[in-house]
């Protein structure tokens, strides 16, 4: 067999036997878990009924044994894949950052550029600037503040974790006037890695350089008239900033300190947090290139073109059938007032013969046309 095609035995020998072992052990744990709560539930069944469902709870086991193995695989089968991807990510990170030159290349004329100019364009400049700023779920952490500092991200990767379960994503940056770090970490704990069920994040702080602190805003205000002290009065406040994704929700260690309300918001945060750092990892990272050209972006755009496309045509369709009823009460009015023109006309007639009696048929007999139209 090439070493392209999949090969089971092997991408499970990817795990370890602990791995292995740990993944069953778990998903048996967590049946167990829910057998448990719901014994009261097969309490209450006849005995009939309860023996079908101890036969279906049997066939549900035989299900949970092969689906294990099916998680088994599966880690092992992305094991395997993002191995594979590596050296296309490497190649990737040498053209962005100019460690390398691409082949047919035209050669920087420093005679008319100068040499500044030459050194600035080395590699892709804001690849990943661009690229992130193209993506809709981060481009709208990202301010413009933020995008002096993002000028420096030369790349971003992600690995897996294994205790606890999770990933963890890797920002790497040139050296900046912003902040001292050259990593900036994010680490993702998961409850459960399949449903996935965040438990918590955890991320780098960064350390500052004097008065670069892009997450908080400095205020000044005027001291009092008449105040003993007249320097301004400063105070830090927090404000918008991509950075900030760094410094992620956290539960309280007691849940007691949490209202309702309170713990709404703070799992919006956390799903908010976990959205942000999952389109990072799965789609910002492998489909760099495409993000930063907007390819990626015409893609979102044309299925959202296709649904705005639908709705206008509902839309016109609705105009033409309002028109359509418009005219027909316009017919419809025309019609009324011929007939009401013809009821008159005949009307003054009668007056005209019968007089009197024609009035009294008028006020005891049914209502002229006009009339009804009122």
């Amino acid at each position: 067999m090439s070493n392209d095609n999949l090969n089971m035995s092997d991408l499970t020998a990817a795990l370890n036997v602990e791995d292995r072992a740990g993944l069953v052990n778990a998903l048996k744990n967590k049946l167990q878990n829910l057998a448990g709560q719901h014994s009261d539930v097969l309490e209450n069944l006849t005995p009939a009924v309860r023996k079908r469902v101890e036969a279906l709870r049997e066939i549900q086991n035989q299900h949970n044994e092969i689906e294990a193995k099916f998680f088994e695989e599966r880690a092992a089968l992305e094991a395997k894949y993002q191995k594979l991807y590596q050296p296309f990510y490497t190649k990737r990170y040498e053209i962005v950052n100019g460690v390398v030159e691409v082949e047919g290349a035209p050669e920087e004329v420093k005679t008319e550029q100068g040499e500044d100019k030459a050194a600035e364009e080395k590699g892709v400049p804001d690849f990943w600037l661009i690229a992130l700023k193209n993506n809709e779920i981060t481009a709208e952490e990202i301010t413009e503040k933020d995008e002096g500092a993002l000028k420096y991200l030369k790349d971003i990767k992600w690995n897996k974790v294994e205790e606890p379960k999770g990933f963890k994503l890797e920002f790497f940056f040139d050296e900046n006037p912003y902040f001292k770090n050259t990593v900036l970490t994010k680490t993702y704990h998961m409850i459960d890695e399949d449903e996935p069920i965040l438990e918590k994040a955890i991320g780098t702080e960064i350390e500052w350089y004097p008065g670069k602190c892009l997450t908080q805003k400095i205020l000044k205000k005027k001291p009092k008239k008449g105040s003993k002290n007249t320097k301004p009065i400063t105070k830090t406040e927090d404000c918008e900033s991509f950075f900030n994704f760094f410094n992620p929700p956290q539960v309280p260690e007691d849940e007691d300190d949490l209202d309702d309300e309170l713990a709404e918001e703070l799992q919006g945060q956390m799903e908010h947090d976990y959205d942000i750092g999952s389109t990072i990892k799965e789609k910002i990272i492998s489909h760099a290139v495409s993000w930063f050209t907007g390819e990626a972006v015409d893609e979102d755009d044309f299925e959202m073109d296709d649904d705005e496309e639908d709705e206008d045509d509902e839309d016109d369709d609705d105009e033409e059938e309002d028109e359509e009823d418009d005219e027909e009460d316009e017919d419809d009015e025309d019609e009324e007032e011929e007939q009401g023109k013809k009821s008159r006309k005949k009307s003054s007639a009668g007056h005209k013969k019968s007089g009197r009696s024609q009035l009294a048929e008028g006020q005891q007999g049914e209502r002229p046309p006009e009339c009804k139209q009122q």
